[in-house]
């Protein structure tokens, strides 16, 4: 997919940007280089630098690697749609009763 942009919506973007500014932070409070954590990622440093700005274009499992390398922080990732709220009184809605009772068999 070279050449390709990912284009998201820009609310998703600051979200991303966020998400790797933090990443960035969590790296530098453990005196990490970046070069270190790129290296134990088995990423590029210029991949681990598109991770901290937030890049959408980065797969998933070299942010996943990222995180592991900083410090065992991917299992952060299993909060992701965890507590689905919207999910869940979407759900409910389709459990409504039905309007009439079963009918009886015959005895």
């Amino acid at each position: 997919m070279k050449g390709h942009s990912i284009i998201v919506m820009p609310s998703t973007q600051k979200i991303l940007e966020q998400m790797g500014e933090q990443i960035k932070l969590a790296r530098l409070r453990r005196k990490l280089s970046a070069e270190l954590v790129a290296e134990r990622a088995g990423v590029s440093r210029v991949t681990l630098w598109n991770i901290e700005k937030g890049s959408p274009s980065v797969a998933m499992g070299a942010y996943a690697a990222v995180l592991h390398a900083i410090g065992g922080m991917d299992r952060d990732l299993l909060l992701i749609a965890k507590d689905d709220e919207l999910g869940r009184k979407l759900q409910d809605l389709g459990l409504l009763p039905k309007k009439r009772a079963p009918k009886k068999e015959a005895e």
